[in-house]
């Protein structure tokens, strides 16, 4: 990895990233599912259920929901009967997440601490791995994907559900000018915190583009690798197999 990293727009020393998130996220922990519906209008609920329909959960497996804060995503795979291990970096977003557990009677889920990069959980031990606008904040990015392919099963399954760049004309101009202009503003008025917002956009940005992507899954050991994109690429599903 190089020595430094990109952070939003600006180029950090690796060593200093994850605290830095950390901090975004420690920050916009309280607002982050309201801001998801106000920045996309409610798209995201669409976008995570069209995930969880291909990870295809079943009774009686292990699946580790990664960067899985709140709950969103591990909610809806423990609906199938999964056993759903949450994990997050930051501890305030998994606060969030266990509130929102008990207040909707969600109880058997999992949730640890962990970092992407460094996984404490033994080799060969779920049976799928999903991660959900989680990746691009992580410091060491090819790090993380050859842990997610380390804990996995053979036969196991990776998935991705991530921003990228849109291949519409006319709609990325469209996005862009809204993205950077009116999101921040967004995050201004909701969240009380511009600047943890103008970053998550910026940070969309430089995160690699679909095909770039799909090779570093697998370079981490994964075959059979998918791309499926939705609004030409605005938002992507990544996936990959263990063998």
């Amino acid at each position: 990895m190089s020595d430094t990293v990109s952070f939003g727009y600006q180029d950090i020393a690796a060593s200093e990233k994850t605290e830095k998130v950390g901090q975004v996220f420690a920050s916009v922990a309280r607002s982050y599912d309201i801001m998801n519906d106000a920045m996309s209008g409610g798209m995201h609920r669409v976008w995570k259920d069209r995930f969880v329909r291909r990870v295809k959960p079943r009774a009686g497996e292990s699946i580790l929901d990664m960067a899985g804060g709140t709950g969103d995503i591990a909610f809806r795979l423990a609906a199938s009967g999964a056993s759903v291990t949450v994990a997050d970096i930051n501890p305030a977003m998994l606060d969030v997440g266990l509130e929102r557990a008990a207040s909707r009677g969600i109880d058997g889920l999992v949730w640890a601490e962990a970092n992407a990069e460094s996984l404490t959980f033994p080799a060969r031990f779920f049976d799928a791995y999903t991660i959900a606008f989680g990746i691009r904040n992580v410091t060491d990015i090819p790090a993380a994907l050859r842990e997610a392919h380390r804990v996995l099963k053979r036969g196991g399954r990776f998935f991705c559900l991530e921003f990228s760049t849109t291949l519409w004309p006319g709609f990325a101009d469209l996005y862009d000018a809204y993205s950077h202009r009116i999101v921040p503003q967004i995050g201004k008025l909701i969240a009380r915190d511009e600047d943890s917002y103008r970053y998550l956009i910026e940070s969309i940005r430089r995160f690699p583009d679909m095909p770039r992507f799909e090779a570093m899954i697998r370079d981490a050991g994964f075959v059979n690798t998918q791309v499926e994109p939705m609004l030409g690429g605005l938002v992507a599903i990544h996936s990959g197999w263990k063998i």
